[in-house]
């Protein structure tokens, strides 16, 4: 005969693990939504990077053309 008891899942080791469960699925969906927040603000700054790199390169086209014209007057001076 074995004496020795049962290993048996109680009404409390239920609640508590459905607790638990709860908690993760909670985590999993906050989790979810910070992510779809980061991906739509990855996006959102790789756009704004986009039209700063675009202003950049138009400034640096102007500056060039200005110095060019600057050294043409200096040679017909």
């Amino acid at each position: 005969m074995n004496t020795d008891k049962p290993n048996r899942i109680t009404d409390a080791d239920i609640r508590a693990l459905d607790s638990r469960i709860e908690d993760l699925i909670r985590t999993c969906q906050r989790l979810k939504e910070e992510n779809r927040l980061l991906r739509q603000q990855q996006t959102s700054l790789v756009s704004e990077r986009a039209k700063l790199q675009h202003k950049t390169d138009m400034a640096r086209t102007q500056t060039e053309m200005l110095l060019l014209r600057l050294k043409s007057l200096e040679t017909e001076a």
